[in-house]
């Protein structure tokens, strides 16, 4: 099973490579504005954000639900294909590629989980750090007309939906049939960590969308930013391999100094956007402010709540749906009039983020699961 979980990661996580790095330049390529290309890609935030919510009314990601969503993920991988001239087309194969996208993750991670405990999973998700880096490496070699980086994509689709149905299949026919679990998530006495989570993400509008166009109109070399950001995913395969003895710790405490990670880390490249020194420091902080934030995250949901995929879903629906649409919009907008201060609204969001973090770690609930 962890052979078969490396594998899903791998694969998903090219993936998504191919989706952040590759297909806007894709659609530039074939003609559409850069409007176009924002109302394209601002859906699959949106979508993440707002699915979890249908699993509040009634909806269930169970095992044949899983595989509904394995089809739309490979339909919508040959629609980017069918309808690359065409706007709504396109617009449409986005929003069910993310609708299949976000309900496997989810699904799989909670088996993860269960299968590799919080100790294990971090030596398994660094395959799919190793594979949105060499889907980078290798599709920039080959990528000379639009068509080649839809190819990629198929194939991955396929391949990730092959091994996500035999996992998934596996653990389906040796579990005892579960009950329904109802929904515990409450986020109204649970605001505070919500709050922190989706504020943390939103720094990260930041560095995702920006990072590249700040440090080369800052001097620094297209080459050279590169390098940074290839740095930045070695030292997160390496903290994903080692975190394992990190999680056996207080997973609330490791929330806050992975908050403060990120506060110190934008503000230095703030403070000093040029000096490879630290920004190669900065970069080395990737494997506090996201690997080990990530791992700490789903790892105390996964303990807080019973509902474990609904928890997940949530967890990817405000942070990486809700915190990275508003990131997105926000941080566009301040680079269009104050670009020189990006990194120091970012460093303050994420000290935000660590505010709440801290209120959470003291209330009652904060400090209700034993680690």
């Amino acid at each position: 099973m962890a052979l078969l979980l490396a594998i899903f990661y791998f694969f998903y996580f090219g993936i998504v490579g191919i989706y952040i790095i590759f297909m806007p330049k894709v659609l530039m390529m074939v003609g559409y504005s850069a409007s176009e290309i924002g109302i394209i890609f601002a859906a699959g935030p949106l979508v993440r954000f707002l699915l979890p919510f249908a699993f509040t009314r009634g909806l269930e990601l169970n095992f044949k639900n899983f595989n509904i969503s394995l089809f739309i993920m490979l339909v919508s991988s040959l629609a980017f294909y069918m309808f690359l001239y065409d706007f709504w087309g396109l617009f449409l194969a986005n929003i069910t590629l993310s609708i299949g996208m976000s309900l496997i993750l989810p699904y799989v991670e909670v088996i993860a989980l269960e299968v590799l405990k919080k100790e294990g999973y971090g030596k398994i998700r660094l395959y799919g750090s190793i594979g949105f880096v060499l889907v980078a490496l290798v599709l920039v070699k080959f990528l000379s007309s639009p068509q080649i980086a839809l190819y990629f994509m198929i194939t991955f689709v396929f391949l990730t939906a092959i091994i996500a149905f035999i996992i998934a299949k596996d653990v389906h026919q040796k579990a005892p049939k579960k009950e329904k679990l109802p929904n515990d998530i409450t986020f109204l006495s649970h605001y505070k960590l919500w709050v922190g989570l989706l504020l943390m993400q939103m720094s990260f509008g930041a560095f995702y969308n920006f990072f590249t166009i700040y440090e080369t109109d800052q001097g620094v070399s297209l080459d050279m930013t590169i390098y940074l950001w290839t740095f930045g995913v070695l030292v997160e395969i390496l903290m994903l391999f080692f975190q394992g003895k990190v999680l056996k710790y207080n997973l609330v405490l490791l929330l806050q100094i992975t908050t403060f990670s990120a506060v110190v880390r934008w503000y230095l490249v703030y403070l000093f956007p040029t000096n490879l020194g630290v920004l190669f420091f900065t970069q080395s902080l990737h494997a506090l402010s996201f690997a080990l934030f990530y791992s700490a995250s789903i790892s105390y949901l996964h303990q807080l709540y019973s509902n474990k995929v609904l928890a997940q879903q949530f967890f990817s629906g405000i942070t990486y749906g809700l915190g990275g649409l508003i990131g997105a919009l926000c941080f566009g907008y301040i680079y269009d009039y104050y670009p020189e201060d990006i990194f120091l609204v970012a460093s303050f969001v994420a000290f935000i983020a660590f505010v709440f973090i801290t209120l959470w770690s003291r209330s009652p609930d904060g400090k209700g699961v034993s680690l």
